[in-house]
């Protein structure tokens, strides 16, 4: 029971970090300065706090394959994601940011030639046709350019984060000693720190940046609830379950963050969008078919089911948005 509680207490949390972003940008916050706080604060209070426990190396800090991870994974994805939904709604970013494990797949397949079941590229065929259907409504009403580039720049964000997330496969590999959240912890810092450094020579920071209550309200949720109690939560599950079952809230957060923007920020979707939402979603879980069905049925000595090898090291993508 307390693990279905967790579970659901988390796609709540990461469902809901994209309309507290919107929130925090439509305060007219900049939007890097914003995400450089919230990556970096959040990043040095989870390593402190691990250092302090013991579970932790202060060495980690000086390992540049953490600040390559910091620069894929929380630089580039959230830069992308915190920059376009100052023009897209939430809850549309929120189901474009799904697509990352389908983006994964497609450079695994294009680039690094690894073969790839009928089944997951059907998955990312059907997926991307769902990102179709979410922008055919915004084509014929002809949408606002910043529109149609913030969406693009999204999925950028999230071709970043698919690098990223191969690479840090070797980086969890290099370092199987160290404590994931504490890996976790030292990218974080790392891409906060490149964020305040992108705001510093593109965005003018006013001296009251955080005194809206909006944007601060925002900061703290996303920093502590967000980044730090979030992932967590999804660490605690993956130690108590596999790796595989909490990342299933890619599939349930998305429709949790159309949701919250449809009440708190009257956020409207077209008939057709919603069904490309679905479409989305039913891609990225045939995209993942295969790898989800082979790690469920592997079964333990002792009669449990555990994942492969391979899947109980790439624990990545935890952090929601």
């Amino acid at each position: 029971m307390l693990v279905l509680f967790n579970y659901a207490f988390m796609c709540l949390i990461f469902g809901t970090t994209f309309l507290a972003i919107k929130v925090g940008v439509s305060a007219e916050a900049p939007p890097f300065f914003l995400a450089g706080i919230r990556f970096l604060a959040a990043g040095a209070i989870l390593f402190l706090w691990m250092a302090l426990r013991g579970k932790a190396r202060f060495g980690l800090l000086l390992r540049k394959a953490l600040a390559l991870s910091g620069f894929c994974l929380t630089f580039v994805t959230f830069a992308a994601l915190y920059w376009a939904e100052q023009y897209v709604s939430s809850g549309i970013a929120a189901v474009l940011s799904a697509t990352g494990p389908m983006m994964i797949l497609v450079l695994q397949a294009v680039v690094w030639r690894q073969r790839t079941s009928l089944l997951s590229a059907a998955g990312c065929a059907v997926g991307f046709a769902g990102v179709v259907l979410i922008m055919l409504p915004h084509l014929a009403e002809g949408a606002h350019p910043r529109w149609w580039i913030g969406s693009g720049v999204v999925l950028l964000g999230e071709a970043g984060y698919a690098l990223g997330a191969i690479y840090a496969k070797s980086v969890t590999q290099r370092h199987a000693s160290e404590s994931p959240i504490a890996i976790n912890a030292v990218q974080m810092a790392y891409g906060g720190l490149m964020l305040l450094a992108l705001s510093a020579f593109t965005e003018r920071v006013p001296v009251g940046a955080l005194a809206d209550s909006a944007a601060a309200g925002s900061l703290l949720y996303l920093t502590v609830v967000g980044s730090m109690f979030g992932h967590s939560l999804f660490y605690w599950l993956v130690a108590r379950t596999n790796p595989v079952f909490p990342a299933t809230w890619l599939y349930v957060s998305p429709p949790i963050a159309l949701a919250v923007g449809a009440l708190f920020l009257n956020e409207r979707v077209a008939w057709i969008s919603g069904l490309g939402v679905a479409t989305v979603m039913a891609g990225t879980a045939l995209a993942n078919g295969p790898t989800l069905k082979r790690l469920l049925r592997r079964p333990s000595p002792d009669g449990t089911r555990l994942p492969s090898p391979e899947a109980a090291r790439n624990r990545r993508r935890s952090h929601g948005a």
